[in-house]
């Protein structure tokens, strides 16, 4: 490991779940933390008043709110080091029950929101030729599934974003990694952060039907440890050399072996009809 010295965190959805358990991680580790959320006061209440927290109101949906919270991290502490994309919420319905209205608030806050914040954050990190980006996807940014299927659609943007971003800031000394978690124990499945769609249609009972029921019987006692989760993100940002991809759970370590052979084996049946629409040589 290297980088032991002291480093700048900037978190998104900082308030609860994932995104706090990083921040308490990077405070136990020495580090500075620019923590944000919608209401800064719920920061305070969980983190207590320290000098090396830093509570700023943020709504990713808002370009001069990110600007303003970019801005008032700098005057803090003059820089930022590690960026965690984690804001953002789940939603739970088949394609077909999905409204417009849903889709788009979801992209506002999944895609566009951390497109947002990289954004404002990253002339910081060109200048200063380091720093390393962490955008929280999900399992469900590597494989999708009935039920989570415009949810997962929004981590299979992340994660393309993510690719493209790695090769971009590499050569500029910053790191880019997806953390794709699984099932972790947290309040993603609870209300505050999931939603349902609002329409229901029989003929999806089976598939996307089955996954709201199990949704509610897995929350809060999913396998994946978030304390366990945030202390392997802080040591993962003082590696030499970080991953771009990092499943995070034994059960997204699974699914991603699984859909890996499930490509594997598929390419193979279908290689002599992908490879036939070449021009002859």
């Amino acid at each position: 490991m290297t980088k032991q010295t002291k480093r700048v965190w900037f978190i998104t959805g900082a308030s609860r779940g994932i995104g706090a358990e990083i921040t308490s991680a990077a405070l136990a580790a020495g580090d500075f933390v620019v923590a944000t959320a919608r209401d800064p006061k719920r920061l305070v209440e969980r983190f207590g008043a320290t000098e090396a927290l830093l509570p700023v109101a943020l709504d990713v949906t808002s370009e001069s709110s990110v600007a303003a919270a970019v801005e008032a991290a700098l005057a803090r502490f003059g820089r930022i080091d590690v960026l965690v994309n984690n804001a953002g919420y789940g939603l739970i319905g088949a394609v077909e029950e999905t409204s417009g209205e849903d889709v788009r608030r979801l992209y506002e806050t999944n895609v566009f929101g951390l497109l947002t914040v990289t954004r404002a954050v990253l002339p910081v990190l060109r200048k200063q030729r380091s720093g390393h980006i962490l955008n929280l996807s999900s399992v469900g940014g590597y494989r999708s599934g009935p039920g989570f299927g415009v949810y997962c659609s929004t981590k299979f943007a992340v994660e393309g974003i993510s690719e493209a971003l790695h090769a971009e800031l590499a050569p500029l000394g910053i790191a880019v990694t997806v953390l794709e978690p699984g099932y972790i124990r947290t309040e993603f499945l609870e209300s505050k952060s999931v939603v349902d769609t609002e329409a229901t249609i029989p003929d999806y009972a089976e598939t996307s039907g089955k996954v709201r029921e199990r949704a509610k019987s897995v929350s809060l006692q999913q396998p994946g440890d978030p304390v366990r989760l945030a202390r392997a993100v802080v040591d993962l940002t003082r590696a030499d050399n970080p991953p771009l991809r990092l499943p995070l759970g034994s059960d997204a370590v699974a699914a991603i072996e699984t859909k890996n052979a499930f490509v594997a084996q598929e390419l193979e049946a279908w290689r002599d009809v992908s490879v036939s629409i070449d021009f002859p040589r």
